[in-house]
């Protein structure tokens, strides 16, 4: 049995593209918590698209990108490459939009449940990608762990979106976040082991490089753009300031 093997270099990227993502998607949930309807929406959205497109997918990906298997090259099915990334994005936009418009605390539980376990899929969807000499086989107690690793890190990343405000808070929380995440991948990729057999005809799907760097590049541009929207938008307290000038606006003109 032969195991994956590990890059300091591409775990140390992964983990500092996790934080960023966390931390625009904490932002941009800040802003989210400021509005209502539609703009709320629009919010979290992009909320969902940093923290599950950035802050997870990405990073899985990019820290795969140093793991090899020995005496067997590795290559990625397209689709199935795709629809982990969209469980990704998916499954954090639904846990954001729990969390967003319900008041409940109960409901922080529910969003984090399902959003760890949808995390949890993705990295093992991700996983199942993989085209390479031989079988990939994985230790249950390992894979319970990284699923327990994962709701519970997708619950703390919702009580951040939900309570954190502060923007020294949002950075730490997102450092924590990206330590959740990463934790959670390390741990996928120790339960996974690969019983070799010999090289037949060639592999289906394309290397890493060839397919996942043209995404990285795509979601890393989309990121860029978040970052922009949410530098030249209003924060949390200006929206609220706005909101209440308004109000008094509304009140005098009504009095008149």
């Amino acid at each position: 049995m032969l195991g994956f093997s590990f890059d300091v270099v591409t775990a140390v990227i992964a983990y500092g593209v996790s934080v960023v993502g966390a931390a625009l998607g904490l932002l941009c949930t800040s802003r989210a918590r400021a509005t209502r309807g539609a703009s709320r929406a629009r919010w979290l959205a992009l909320a969902a698209l940093s923290i599950g497109g950035t802050g997870i997918w990405v990073m899985h990906f990019i820290a795969m990108l140093g793991s090899e298997v020995h005496g067997t090259p590795l290559r990625y099915d397209v689709p199935i490459t795709i629809l982990s990334m969209a469980l990704s994005i998916g499954v954090v936009a639904i846990g954001l939009f729990i969390v967003g418009f319900t008041t409940r605390s109960g409901w922080l539980f529910v969003g984090g449940a399902f959003t760890g376990a949808g995390v949890a899929v993705m990295h093992y969807v991700g996983m199942a990608a993989i085209n390479l000499f031989g079988e990939i086989h994985y230790d249950p107690l390992l894979v319970a762990a990284s699923v327990v690793i994962a709701v519970v890190a997708a619950t703390a990343a919702l009580w951040a979106a939900v309570n954190i405000r502060a923007f020294g808070a949002v950075i730490l929380a997102a450092f924590i976040m990206g330590i959740a995440v990463n934790g959670m991948h390390h741990v996928g990729m120790a339960a996974a082991e690969v019983m070799p057999h010999a090289a037949s005809a060639g592999l289906v799907g394309m290397n890493g490089q060839d397919l996942l760097l043209p995404m990285v590049v795509g979601i890393s541009f989309v990121t860029v753009m978040t970052l922009a929207i949410v530098a030249l938008s209003p924060n949390a307290q200006e929206i609220a300031e706005e909101r209440a000038l308004q109000a008094r606006i509304a009140r005098v003109t009504n009095f008149r």
